[in-house]
């Protein structure tokens, strides 16, 4: 049994010191990288949670409860950053971002302690597939935030909009890696794929801020 509360702790304390000895840009990243931590250990809770109330499978959940649970918590951080602090449009976009990275860490982190690290093959598709899944999560509200900044109104319903497409997008890579054969290799390919194809334009969006 993996106790994941005890996982969080101890991966959480030197980042919490951290955030105490930090200042400015890099406490602001570590906070939300530890906040990406903490909404998928609060994920984990409440998806299991609801799937004994609806009584669902393990795998009807990961399709229908886990995506929309996950991306719902990823954005909570976001959110109150940009109503509490209204921050500038550079330090908005990188927020969803980071928030994504300390999800997908402790998520990896949860599945080593409960499969092992002996399967080296099957650690890169998770690094390079679940992984990168949550990136291009964060990555696609980073650039929803940057085109839609500059009125609230835009911005309040866009990202209800975007939410609503990466709970999609989450639950369809979750259905195909959760296949066998070609299925899953397309399906562990794609975040990937799309992660690349980010960057090439990302640096250049940036600049603009």
């Amino acid at each position: 049994m993996s106790y994941i509360e005890n996982i969080y702790i101890c991966l959480a304390a030197p980042i919490l010191l951290c955030i105490f000895c930090f200042r400015s840009n890099a406490r602001r990243s570590l906070i939300f990288v530890l906040s990406g931590m903490t909404a998928c250990l609060f994920s984990a809770y409440v998806s299991a949670y609801l799937t004994g109330v609806l009584g669902l499978d393990m795998s009807t959940a990961s399709h229908e409860v886990s995506p929309m649970v996950e991306e719902v918590l990823k954005l909570l951080p976001v959110l109150f950053y940009l109503m509490v602090f209204e921050p500038k449009r550079g330090y908005a976009i990188s927020s969803p971002m980071l928030v994504a990275v300390g999800f997908a860490t402790f998520e990896n982190v949860c599945f080593l302690t409960s499969y092992g690290s002996a399967d080296l093959l099957r650690l890169v598709i998770r690094g390079f597939g679940t992984g990168a899944m949550h990136v291009v999560c964060g990555m696609t509200l980073a650039v929803g935030l940057f085109f839609l900044w500059d009125q609230l109104w835009l911005r309040a319903v866009g990202l209800f909009a975007l939410l609503c497409f990466l709970i999609r997008f989450h639950a369809i890579f979750n259905l195909f890696v959760n296949q066998s054969g070609a299925v899953f290799w397309i399906g562990s390919a794609i975040p990937l794929t799309v992660v690349l194809l980010y960057i090439l334009f990302f640096r250049k969006l940036m600049e603009k801020t």
